[in-house]
């Protein structure tokens, strides 16, 4: 079979780096981009040497010309430090990111798969959250940039589809988690796990009874290629997300026990337009995918833990 050319914008990042890789795995020609302000070269250094890996530095707010056969569209900061930094710039990769993924996939007639993500349900108000809720976003808030920003490039995906018949996929992603995460990442499982290892202070934003549900990398990316994979015309939104619920108090616990740390837990104030509830309704996935999540949240964690042990040697 001939390979196809896939384009991973974000792939230097913590999940374009585990997509990456399995998509050479596959026998694919993978081209990455990323402007490596949250991405890292160390996420793919080990890829680097085969020949069917192409990395360039290239910022998505700027037209890219490749020819491509399928794009995943994952370009655009994540946790709330990284995307509240710069906030203007936060909404540009988004808007920009996918108008200039979608005009490639237009002139390519390439299947292109955007990285949604969970936040634009924003706080909801059911539980858990079916792809046919329209979300609670507070649009003016300090997460909008992010939040907004995902919803916009969603309807630039549908409009793209119904004016131009570009062939898109959307998923809309839950927390994840695993090895490739920054030691700064500011994600819930990383802070907690660094500063269990450093027998740190461990921080819980409000009372730790707010709820999320963690989803192992590898089973994401599972999720996301079979969605690419998926029948014609079956575009999603999808939610991808481990539907086991835990509170912010138990995972610290957790975590706290599985590293044998001295933490003690500290409680700072909720930040502003901080879900209070995070649970995805997977149903979808499973119907259309055959997919579920595999691997449970203590296995994850073990892996996960490993990883950051050996980040701060």
């Amino acid at each position: 079979m001939e390979r196809k050319r896939i384009l991973v914008t974000g792939g230097a990042g913590f999940v374009g780096s585990h997509l990456c890789e399995r998509l050479l795995k596959q026998e694919n020609d993978v081209i990455c981009i990323d402007n490596l302000f949250t991405g890292r070269k160390d996420n793919i250094r080990h890829l680097m040497k085969n020949p069917y890996f192409e990395f360039i530095r290239h910022d998505i707010t700027e037209p890219l010309y490749v020819e491509v056969d399928e794009i995943y569209n994952l370009a655009c900061p994540a946790s709330p430090v990284h995307y509240q930094y710069d906030p203007i710039k936060t909404g540009k990769t988004s808007v920009l990111g996918a108008l200039h993924s979608l005009g490639l996939a237009k002139r390519c007639h390439a299947r292109i798969l955007q990285a949604s993500t969970s936040e634009v349900y924003g706080d909801p108000e059911f539980h858990p959250q079916p792809e046919s809720y329209r979300g609670c976003v507070n649009p003016i808030g300090v997460r909008a940039c992010y939040d907004e920003g995902k919803r916009m490039a969603e309807t630039l995906f549908f409009d793209y589809h119904r004016q131009h018949g570009v062939d898109i996929k959307i998923i809309r992603i839950f927390n994840t988690y695993g090895p490739h995460m920054s030691l700064n990442d500011g994600r819930v499982i990383s802070n907690f796990i660094v500063q269990a290892l450093n027998n740190s202070d461990i921080t819980i934003y409000g009372n730790g009874t707010q709820t999320r549900s963690f989803c192992y990398v590898n089973d994401l990316v599972e999720g996301m290629i079979r969605m690419m994979e998926s029948r014609e015309n079956f575009t999603g939104p999808v939610n991808l997300g481990n539907p086991e619920e835990f509170t912010m108090l138990e995972l610290a616990e957790r975590i706290i026990k599985m590293t044998d740390s001295k933490s003690r837990i500290v409680y700072k104030p909720l930040p502003e337009d901080d879900p209070r509830q995070r649970r995805p309704m997977v149903d979808l996935a499973f119907k259309e995918l055959g997919w579920k999540p595999t691997v449970g949240l203590e296995e994850g964690l073990r892996k996960t833990i490993l990883y950051f042990k050996n980040q701060l040697i």
